[in-house]
């Protein structure tokens, strides 16, 4: 509804008058502060002004300028400042830490570890908090994007599992990155580019780094032919090379540089040295 505060998002609301300690701003039920550390140097009164709107430590409505690292119906990849009886605060931008109630943690969440949260605005106490039982947020989204293979999508890598790692994947479903086709260094919470390469009867996603099929080795192929370019027309790399060694210069694993290497010799663009590449 239009003329309704929302708390938990950006709210562009009236100044309304000026104090010393900050500006009060047209709340439409009720005036709200905002409090003078966060006034913009240049205002006008009854100009208008974006405010994050939230409950402070004493349960106050108050407006910030400050950008929280997520608003409420977002997850988002936070860091544990504190456990307490009632539950573990998250660090999310804001002078008032993110709380995660007990009930909402399906693990012991430990002081300077980050999680996959969803934060939402609890019905009961009208307080911004956040779950980490994400899988019943996932389930209750209203849109919920259907993938296919080979499609280019975002992911948030959030836990190291045995298989790989689990990712957020367009924040709308649960994918894996496996082990064996992480070629590049991975960041829990640094959103990347992957690929969709299988999609399970349960929704859930299968991923990989490099693209899917005939687009996957054309990749590979321009990445070799750049390497051999970078150095001089010759890469001292061939197909009795550790895995390690190819995986350090290219970023891909042993099998796909031998299947891109075959494909450039049988284009006549590389010649096969004794252990090297050349540019043709």
């Amino acid at each position: 509804m239009e003329n309704e505060l929302k708390i938990g998002e950006y709210n562009r609301l009236r100044i309304v008058k000026e104090v010393p300690f900050g500006l009060y701003l047209d709340g439409y039920e009720d005036e709200i502060l905002l409090p003078l550390q966060y006034v913009p140097e240049s205002y006008e009164i009854d100009g208008y002004i974006d405010v994050f709107i939230y409950r402070d430590s004493e349960d106050r409505i108050i407006a910030t300028t400050l950008k929280p690292l997520a608003t409420i119906n977002q997850f988002a990849f936070l860091e544990v400042k504190q456990v307490t009886p009632i539950g573990v605060f998250l660090e999310w931008g804001l002078m008032k830490d993110l709380l995660v109630p007990f009930g909402q943690q399906w693990e012991k969440m430990s002081v300077g570890k980050s999680y996959l949260v969803y934060v939402y605005l609890d019905a009961q106490t009208d307080r911004i908090v956040a779950s980490a039982r994400i899988d019943k947020f996932l389930s209750q989204l209203d849109e919920v994007e259907e993938f296919t293979i080979g499609q280019k999508v975002q992911a948030l890598p959030f836990e190291y599992t045995n298989l790989g790692i689990k990712c957020l994947v367009n924040n709308c479903k649960l994918g894996q990155l496996f082990k064996n086709e992480i070629f590049t260094n991975v960041k829990l919470g640094e959103i990347l580019d992957v690929y969709i390469d299988n999609i399970r009867e349960d929704g859930k996603v299968d991923l990989r780094i490099e693209p899917v099929g005939i687009q996957r080795m054309d990749s590979q192929r321009e990445k070799i032919m750049e390497a051999i370019t970078l150095h001089g027309g010759t890469l001292n790399l061939h197909d009795k090379s550790p895995a390690e060694e190819i995986y350090e210069q290219l970023g891909m694993s042993k099998k796909d540089f031998k299947k891109a290497v075959g494909g450039l010799y049988k284009s006549k663009l590389i010649i096969l040295g004794d252990n090297c590449i050349i540019k043709s």
